[in-house]
């Protein structure tokens, strides 16, 4: 049973009208389509580097509710610096309800020192745009999921059993003095279909996004393909599944895949939800070894 049939069923045990269903497949499938022509585009990889022993200096000098990432790019570099190590935090934190959705959000910042700024500014945009996009775009389909849900015979009462909520929040991956790997991530209660996950991997040394090629050599793609072909087959002998290549499974990684660097170092490629493997799969991922 696929996740969509299983959707048809019921919501942590509400019932899901028929009617209801088919507009949520309609929209799950739309979200696919969406995501496929985004995975077309050339997409920046990119993040930092934290200063460990600089945690302290961070929690008193963090001043919460920024509002831009230029505001924070300005405060933080007012914040005492060891050499040229880089610094992230959580320059917004906050809950809040609109409607009857509620929002809990962590958004970070980095700042690189005077050396790295310009890069700086550059990443605390797009989190700043990806985070906000994010939320108003899960708002929306929150409300019409309710609209949707009133018009097929549910209840204000039933509705608000759903307790609809949305999160984004970051991870970081990996922290050292030459690279800082982190991840953006939102999320949404009601359905995983649209949860969104953007990935940042800096070079701490250039002050450049870094690169599958950085770190696997000019055949990073033979050699990426090579070890995902050899973990495919193997986790299939251990009962996980994959899509053939019929089906549309795996065959290759694009020129920019979505990954992050683990805290071996290690570059470990990541493949959404149903690319190439059931849903029930959810987010696949690769270990490459250097």
């Amino acid at each position: 049973m696929n996740d969509l049939e299983k959707s048809r069923e019921t919501y942590e045990g509400i019932p899901i009208p028929e009617a209801l269903e088919e507009k949520v497949q309609e929209a799950v499938k739309a979200s696919r389509k969406k995501r496929a022509k985004r995975l077309l585009r050339s997409r920046q990889r990119q993040v930092y580097k934290w200063a460990m022993g600089m945690a302290a200096a961070f929690a008193a000098a963090t001043v919460i509710g920024l509002n831009t990432s230029e505001a924070f790019a300005m405060e933080a570099q007012k914040l005492p610096v060891v050499g040229e190590l880089a610094r992230i935090l959580t320059i917004r934190s906050y809950e809040k309800t609109e409607g009857d959705t509620q929002i809990a959000a962590e958004i970070p910042g980095v700042a690189l020192g005077e050396s790295g700024q310009s890069l700086s500014e550059e990443v605390n945009a797009q989190i700043e745009k990806m985070t906000a996009q994010y939320e108003r775009e899960a708002v929306q389909r929150a409300e019409e999921y309710k609209k949707a849900f009133l018009e097929t015979g549910g209840t204000e009462e039933e509705w608000a059993e759903h307790d609809i909520r949305i999160n984004v929040w970051y991870e970081i991956k990996n922290q050292t003095e030459k690279i800082l790997s982190f991840v953006v991530k939102g999320t949404e209660s009601w359905t995983s279909a649209y949860a969104e996950t953007r990935f940042y991997n800096l070079d701490l040394d250039s002050c450049e996004f870094l690169t599958l090629g950085d770190l696997l050599g000019p055949d990073y793609m033979e050699r990426a393909n090579e070890s995902i072909r050899a973990q495919i087959e193997e986790r299939t002998k251990k009962g996980e599944s994959f899509f053939t290549a019929e089906e549309g499974g795996f065959e290759t990684i694009e020129a920019e895949p979505d990954f992050y660097v683990n805290d071996k170092g290690n570059p470990v490629i990541v493949f959404e939800k149903y690319a190439i493997a059931p849903g029930s799969m959810g987010e696949v991922e690769f270990e490459i070894a250097l």
